[in-house]
């Protein structure tokens, strides 16, 4: 075969290959924009559908008539949920959440019927319990955040039978809520569902592309190596050691080749390749990095927004209640029911409880920037844990703090350093139901220093250990979720770095790494 034949075929080779390619990544290009539009849907349907708990959360807290408004929101939230549904469901995949919408919709007219029928009895009874007319204000206010209470209350004070209409009525409108949040909750979890379903399927077909591109582009360069080869003669040995490691690049394998002393075109080839296996290398690692890094800034901007938005939306009602209950048990006195101081007392309780997870979601949202200083770090820990012991109960604890050193001092926010060992060591507490070994190891090298914190609690599985650090996952029964999360971001604004080590049944360890101060380095 002639020497232009062969470079002909070559050729032919080469232009089939990218044929190929090209044909892959157009067809790939269009599934790719089939996908985007889904995810668009079903990010539109999450976020009607967050919305729409919002609105109900807050028509259950306000009570009439300031519920109407969160009333209005709710019907229309369903609204444009039904037509978004309807007009983008021709595979019939959003049936499911369909029905769900469907029956919330109609269980919150039911309730919306039921509060409207028990405002009316309450309005009726008034004339007869002239004596009592105190407790009403107080019962229109919260008979619809906690129907099942105002029933007793109402059976108790009142005297009134479990048959009658008010009481049976109250009762009703419990279970009723109770159905409508279960239904709310199943919409969330399908919409759930549903987004993270529409994001594998585009990050599969992209992966799909990627792989294309790393399997024809080597391909495409080992033909091109190959004409080389039946050009010249005398670099068959360097053209050969090009082939057998541009095929190792194509799975991932980074080499170098020697130079040579050869400054013939293929002494420049190898080179240049050299670099190219540097610099691909060096590339992957980056987009690795920054995908990852772009992943995860995407979902944090998104919770941190709604994070915000529900923290100021609850912010202003949050204080208006707990001054109201504390000026309505100021006014009481002692001339109030056992019930009702306990009632009130309930309110405030839960009102601070509240209260602290907003600030938590304001905390987490707001992600203030550090303000650097000089700080000791067993001051710190030692300081973090005194306040801990001030708010649980630490009698049982064994609280031990290993110094292999003299002071250490690190460059942090006083403050932000503190809030992180607070959160360690109140999980620690709590893993270990208040009785336990606590045990804190600060070890320094040469520029860090590493803090372990290890406790001798339950533990927990390795599936829960990948996501403590993502906001609002919990293992606690009455947690946030954003304490971990809120650790982490203080971290990463110090150059710092926190990472979990546990085993159910045998405690967690959490470890800490912190630069050091020029001072404080050994060397």
């Amino acid at each position: 075969m002639s020497l232009k034949k062969k470079i002909t075929l070559g050729f032919l080779i080469s232009a089939f290959i990218i044929a190929i390619l090209a044909t892959f990544e157009y067809i790939n290009f269009i599934e790719i924009k089939k996908e985007i539009r889904h995810l668009e849907l079903t990010d539109t349907i999450r976020s009607k559908s967050l919305q729409l708990r919002r609105h109900e959360k807050n028509f259950f807290l306000y009570g009439m008539p300031d519920a109407a408004e969160e009333s209005e929101a709710i019907h229309k939230y369903l609204r444009e949920l039904n037509t978004v549904l309807d007009g983008n469901d021709k595979a019939g995949k959003l049936s499911r959440l369909k029905k769900h919408i469907i029956e919330y919709g109609a269980r919150f007219n039911k309730i919306e019927s039921s509060v409207k029928n028990i405002t009316d009895e309450l309005e009726k009874i008034k004339g007869s319990y002239a004596g009592y007319d105190k407790f009403f204000p107080l019962i229109e206010l919260t008979f619809m955040e906690r129907p099942e209470q105002a029933a007793k209350f109402l059976g108790k004070v009142f005297l009134l039978p479990p048959g009658h209409k008010l009481v049976a009525g109250l009762n009703g409108l419990y279970s009723d809520i109770q159905i409508l949040r279960k239904e709310g909750e199943e919409i969330i979890n399908i919409s759930k569902e549903l987004d993270r379903a529409a994001r594998e399927n585009v990050e599969a077909v992209i992966h799909m592309s990627q792989i294309a591109i790393l399997i024809f582009f080597p391909l495409f360069l080992v033909v091109g190596i190959g004409m080389l080869f039946f050009i010249s003669n005398n670099v068959v040995n360097r053209l050969k050691l090009l082939i057998g490691l541009a095929g190792k690049t194509g799975k991932g394998d980074y080499f170098h080749i020697p130079v040579s002393s050869h400054k013939d075109e293929v002494g420049v080839l190898i080179r240049e390749f050299n670099d190219m296996e540097n610099q691909l290398s060096r590339r992957e690692e980056e987009i690795e990095k920054k995908n990852k890094e772009l992943l995860q800034s995407r979902k944090l901007a998104a919770i941190g927004t709604l994070a915000s938005g529900v923290a100021h939306e609850l912010n202003n009602p949050l204080n208006n209640i707990y001054i109201s209950a504390q000026v309505l048990m100021k006014e009481a006195g002692d001339s109030c029911s056992l019930t009702a101081r306990e009632t009130v007392n309930d309110i405030l309780g839960q009102t601070l409880r509240v209260k602290g997870i907003v600030a938590d979601l304001l905390e987490f949202a707001r992600g203030r920037e550090p303000q650097m200083g000089e700080v000791e770090l067993n001051e710190i820990i030692m300081g973090a844990y005194k306040l801990v012991s001030a708010t649980v109960n630490t009698e049982m604890i064994n609280f031990v703090v290993r110094k292999d050193s003299g002071e250490i001092k690190i460059v942090a926010d006083h403050e932000q350093m503190e809030r992180v060992f607070i959160n360690l060591f109140t999980n620690a507490v709590d893993a270990m139901n208040g009785k336990g070994d606590l045990t804190v190891t600060p070890v320094k090298n040469r520029e860090f220093v590493k803090i372990k914190i290890s406790d001798t609690g339950r533990g927990m599985p390795p599936d829960a250990v990948e996501k403590i650090f993502e906001p609002f996952y919990t293992t606690k029964d009455k947690g946030t979720g954003l304490g971990l999360a809120i650790v982490f971001n203080i971290m990463k604004k110090h150059g710092g770095e926190i990472n979990a080590q546990s085993e159910e049944g045998r405690g967690t360890t959490f470890t800490v790494t912190l630069p050091l101060m020029k001072e404080s380095r050994e060397f």
